[in-house]
């Protein structure tokens, strides 16, 4: 893909040098590290409680309930971040009239694309890499549990990719940001809810609901359960959203 490369730096300087995206991180660093202190707290309590009653601990692992609910939790704040990350990357040029120039460099739409999408995954991770150094302390204490870290982080690395696809998408849809985060945060509010709704439709519809549903597909990962239909839906739904910008941008370019 000819031009992925400066569309890639130039993009991954324009988050650096942004000052929402240093906001979006003290937000995001500060929530996680509240649900990691209050999560750590209630387990610690619970362990005393199970080392006076032995029985208690029959099949409950304090590292595996100290990592499974940090993690969820953590899901549920990058739904909240992801819109953040994604907002400017095409509204911002489509209000500036820049997106014009972007259409003159010898840059294809596939490579733009893909360059603006590479760049905030990388911020992503970035951010999500941050909370690791807390869990792995807690894991050399507590105990191993790396099979469940990997594929707990590795669950929330798909999922980001889901959510920054959708949210790439949304920011051509509309020339304001704001709009765009709301669009992304929304229709991420219900992929992540539909799943609920399984007990209040037939079967068919509800396993339907149920497998669109983002949430219930990380729920596997969250427990170390590697299946490959979880990461197939994770890599259709990014590959759908980015095929959807690509077609949105050629659009652009076909009216000039």
């Amino acid at each position: 893909m000819k031009g992925f490369w400066p569309v890639f730096r130039k993009e991954l300087y324009q988050m650096f040098m942004s000052p929402i995206f240093y906001v979006v991180a003290f937000i995001f660093l500060l929530i996680s590290g509240v649900f990691f202190n209050f999560i750590l707290t209630q387990v610690v309590q619970v362990s005393f409680q199970v080392a006076q009653h032995p029985e208690l601990a029959k099949e409950m692992s304090m590292m595996e309930l100290f990592l499974r609910s940090f993690l969820w939790n953590l899901s549920i704040v990058t739904l909240f971040i992801a819109p953040l990350l994604t907002m400017r990357l095409y509204a911002e040029e489509r209000k500036s009239g820049t997106i014009e120039l972007l259409f003159t460099y010898p840059v294809t739409d596939a490579a733009a694309v893909a360059g603006k999408f590479a760049a905030c995954l990388t911020t992503f991770t970035v951010l999500i890499a941050a909370t690791l150094p807390g869990v792995i302390a807690v894991t050399l204490v507590a105990g191993p549990a790396w099979k469940l870290i990997f594929c707990g982080y590795a669950g929330l690395f798909l999922m980001g990719c889901s959510f920054l696809s959708l949210g790439i998408f949304a920011s051509t849809l509309t020339r304001n940001q704001i709009v765009s985060a709301i669009i992304t945060f929304g229709v991420l509010l219900v992929l992540w809810f539909i799943g609920e709704a399984t007990t209040t439709v037939n079967p068919v519809v509800g396993s339907i609901l149920e497998y669109v549903s983002i949430s219930k597909h990380f729920e596997g990962l969250s427990k170390g359960l590697i299946d490959s239909r979880d990461i197939l839906f994770y890599f259709v739904f990014s590959a759908f959203f980015l095929f959807l910008t690509l077609r949105q941008m050629s659009s652009y370019r076909w009216r000039g």
